[in-house]
């Protein structure tokens, strides 16, 4: 349906009216309904194939395999002084707490590498002696796999927690504080310029203009290295804290059990898609100035 709107010169022009905007919970129930849509077929393609014999079930089980027994599991997850006493109590806790304790590890290292990062950026550009003898330590640092520094970790902070937030740590200090340099050089000359006109002094300056200009690319950096930040304190947890959901994916590749090696990489699966909402839910919040917050519907 159209509706007349009068032109130049006295002509008609017709015009489509704007469809209306679907409500928020509407939205948010569409995106629900496309995301349980896209789990669905990834899950029937490969039940599919367990069905029709293309898929071992001793190598590639699938779901409704290493899904079925939950309390089977679990009970792997249960510290090994105590395996002989479990109960489905038991190793429902200590699966909860194997999840908890690795996501611990994540969100400090991230933390820490978050505010680190984002400081020595600053003070790189601000602070032009600073600058010159960090930053070309830090581009030279910056291609080496936090891979490697896993002997480093392990050298300075022996067997526990720390190696793993050190490794998670390095996995985002280096490519933040570059990130956060290129964000500052380019934050538009036109702000800055007005500011000084209107009489902002530095502090101001960099208040509320420069962090406000960098802090949409400083989330979205965080957010693509939390999916790494995963996947690096998996490899410590195997082989630098003797603990965590990284433990298990290597106890399970030890003993070929299959069942635990999908359920754990479930697991890990399912912990990283709530960390990347619980980041959106932040970005929203924190960036409230910012339409759509820079990030999508990814």
């Amino acid at each position: 349906m159209t509706t007349p709107t009068s032109g130049g010169g006295g002509a008609t022009v017709w015009v489509a009216p704007r469809a209306p905007r679907p409500s928020r919970h509407r939205r948010r129930l569409r995106d629900a309904g496309w995301w349980f849509a896209s789990i669905g077929c990834f899950v029937a393609l490969w039940e599919l194939a367990w069905a029709v014999g293309w898929a071992d079930p001793l190598l590639l089980p699938p779901p409704h395999i290493f899904l079925h027994n939950f309390a089977d599991q679990a009970q792997y997850f249960v510290p090994t002084d105590v395996i002989g006493e479990t109960n489905s109590a038991t190793a429902l806790s200590s699966l909860l707490m194997t999840v908890v304790a690795s996501s611990l590890r994540v969100i400090s290292g991230l933390l820490l590498g978050f505010v680190c990062s984002v400081t020595v950026g600053i003070c790189i550009r601000y602070f032009g002696l600073f600058g010159r003898l960090t930053l070309p330590t830090i581009t030279l640092l910056a291609p080496i796999s936090p891979i490697a520094w896993l002997p480093v970790a392990i050298f300075l902070f022996g067997i526990g927690n720390a190696p793993a937030v050190f490794m998670v740590f390095v996995s985002l200090f280096f490519v933040m504080t570059l990130s956060t340099i290129s964000q500052i050089d380019a934050v538009s000359r036109t702000y800055l310029n007005v500011s000084a006109i209107m009489g902002a002094t530095r502090r101001q300056l960099f208040l509320h203009v420069v962090i406000p200009a960098i802090l949409p690319s400083m989330f979205l950096v965080l957010r693509m290295n939390l999916f790494g930040a995963w996947m690096v304190v998996l490899v410590a947890e195997a082989t630098g804290v003797g603990s965590g959901l990284g433990q298990i994916v290597m106890l399970a590749r030890n003993t070929f059990n299959s069942s635990l090696s999908f359920f754990t990489m479930t697991l890990i699966g399912a912990t990283g898609f709530l960390f990347d909402v619980a980041l959106r839910q932040i970005q929203r919040r924190v960036l409230y100035w910012v339409p759509n917050n820079g990030m999508g519907k990814v």
